[in-house]
């Protein structure tokens, strides 16, 4: 199989993109998938996204983590899909896609992506630390200076925590710098590793951070791969709705690399 391919980047969260709307690429195996995705043997990424057809929406997004099993929501892979779609013709001012978690809505300025997030019913505290699903399961962490933590060793110990192991868990450490901005680092499951930034990461950190009570917060985010936005409606029952992700979405090469069907 003959497979051509765009390498994309949302703060350091890369991935590789196809366009399956003509199906050509659904019959991808998650052993073919992990070695595409792998920094040494394959292309190298984060996670890779399928753009495919479904009826009533501008595109489905079908994402799969580093290790080739299909995967929760992704912020940044979201983003990145709809920077993606613009490029290879699909032309709007707002979009709406479908992707593992529902409807999304997202608007495009130039390398600049807006991502609407699921709604979040509430946050569930664990031991003194959070649990909440932004589009996939998070949990958060406050630390005190998160740029000297060993966040693949401390990360790992939650994601295999009992409580955890079994579905995993995206580990979040996050440093308060001041009402309106944070630092975050994130260990994610199935990258089973740091990434640079994680978007549903990210959106969960400033939730669980709000520094209003209840109405409009905006809270910027520093990653290890550049600056996010999250902003949000914070109800007064704790729920969050109007959540949206906003950042850079870069397009960085495209090729055509041959699969071979005993991969």
């Amino acid at each position: 199989m003959n497979l051509t391919f765009y390498k994309y980047q949302g703060t350091g969260n890369d991935f590789i993109l196809a366009d399956n709307r003509n199906g050509n690429y659904s019959q991808l195996t998650v052993e073919q998938i992990k070695k595409l995705c792998d920094r040494r043997f394959g292309i190298g990424a984060d996670g890779m996204m399928l753009l495919g057809e479904q009826e009533g929406y501008d595109f489905e997004m079908l994402y799969f983590n580093a290790d080739g099993n299909e995967g929760s929501m992704c912020g940044n892979g979201g983003r990145c899909i709809v920077r993606f779609a613009n490029d290879i013709g699909i032309k709007k001012n707002e979009y709406h896609f479908i992707a593992a978690d529902g409807p999304h809505e997202a608007t495009i300025d130039g390398e600049t992506v807006s991502l609407k997030m699921k709604d979040v019913e509430g946050i569930r505290r664990y031991k003194t630390d959070s649990v909440l699903n932004t589009g996939s399961p998070h949990y958060v962490q406050l630390d005190t200076d998160v740029m000297h933590l060993d966040v693949f060793k401390e990360g790992q110990k939650i994601r295999y925590n009992k409580d955890f192991a079994e579905e995993g868990i995206n580990v979040n450490f996050v440093q308060v710098k001041n009402e309106d901005s944070l630092i975050v680092r994130t260990y994610e499951r199935g990258v089973e590793n740091e990434t640079y930034s994680c978007g549903t990461g990210v959106t969960a950190a400033a939730l669980v951070f709000h520094h209003n009570d209840n109405g409009f917060n905006a809270v910027d985010i520093e990653t290890i791969g550049g600056n996010l936005n999250v902003r949000y409606n914070r109800e007064i029952d704790g729920s969050f709705n109007n959540i949206w992700l906003k950042g850079p979405a870069i397009r960085v090469f495209e090729g055509a690399i041959n699969i071979a069907d005993n991969d």
